[in-house]
């Protein structure tokens, strides 16, 4: 069974490489378009399992990627802080394989605090890692709506204090984007907790596909992060939702803003 794997298409985005530790995620967000990719319902998706002889198969597969330069995402698909890893905690055993196996890694999530149960590890990776969590709206109401299983964008933020109150280099996905305004007061209140921000907008759901004005949404969002002398990457999407505002350096590239490769040597 291959692990480790480069992405595709608009998923290539995220990370050159990525890893999924489970079948199925149990936050059970509304916009979600997994199950769809997954042939399940979306009932059936919140039942979570961790994908079969994975820790085993992506020891092999580390060994392959030794020293690489290219950070490998958890996870593309599914959530490697969803409630079900508090059990099975694969993600705290995958993170012991690639530490030992000196691979980049960027964490992505909606987890919340969750993510803090592993930063003994984390923090052991140095500049080789960076995590993140995936903000979308400081509307308790919306959140309960639209994401009714993860914990609060409030609570996600609170993580990423933490976390970069202990050293370690964060990062935040804004995407889906459920309502602009409410992206970009998330986005202003982030600030002081997220290194590197990536923009994108709202893609396959019917219901809110188009209706916001993108154009104003990012130039507000460009602003703010240039303002705040940000790194910070657009997804190609949202540039092609406002093509009038032209986008250069490294917001266009997505490969600038990766976890640093581990020093030659390092242990």
């Amino acid at each position: 069974m291959r692990t480790i794997y480069e992405p595709k298409g608009k998923a290539r985005e995220y990370s050159p490489l990525a890893v999924n530790f489970y079948n199925g995620c149990d936050h059970g967000c509304v916009y979600c378009y997994a199950p769809s990719l997954q042939f399940k319902s979306r009932a059936d998706y919140l039942n979570v399992t961790p994908r079969e002889g994975l820790l085993d198969a992506l020891e092999k597969d580390a060994k392959k990627w030794e020293g690489t330069d290219k950070q490998v995402l958890f996870n593309f698909m599914g959530d490697p802080y969803c409630k079900a890893n508090d059990d099975y905690k694969i993600t705290r055993e995958a993170l012991k394989i690639m530490l030992a196996h000196r691979i980049p890694v960027s964490i992505l999530t909606k987890g919340g605090h969750r993510v803090l149960q592993d930063l003994d590890i984390i923090k052991q990776f140095g500049g080789s890692i960076m995590v993140g969590q995936t903000i979308t709206t400081l509307n308790h109401h919306t959140s309960r709506t639209w994401e009714p299983g993860a914990p609060t964008s409030q609570e996600r933020l609170q993580a990423l204090r933490v976390l970069k109150e202990e050293g370690v280099t964060t990062w935040a996905s804004f995407e889906p984007v459920i309502d602009c305004s409410h992206a970009i007061e998330a986005l202003v209140v982030a600030l002081p907790y997220v290194d590197v921000f990536k923009v994108g907008k709202m893609n396959r759901h019917p219901t809110l596909t188009g209706e916001d004005d993108w154009l104003q949404f990012l130039y507000e969002a460009v602003v703010i992060l240039s303002g705040a002398g940000k790194q910070f990457y657009i997804k190609e999407d949202l540039r092609r939702a406002a093509p009038e505002l032209t986008i250069k350096g490294d917001a266009i590239i997505a490969d600038a803003h990766c976890a640093k490769p581990f020093k030659a040597g390092t242990p």
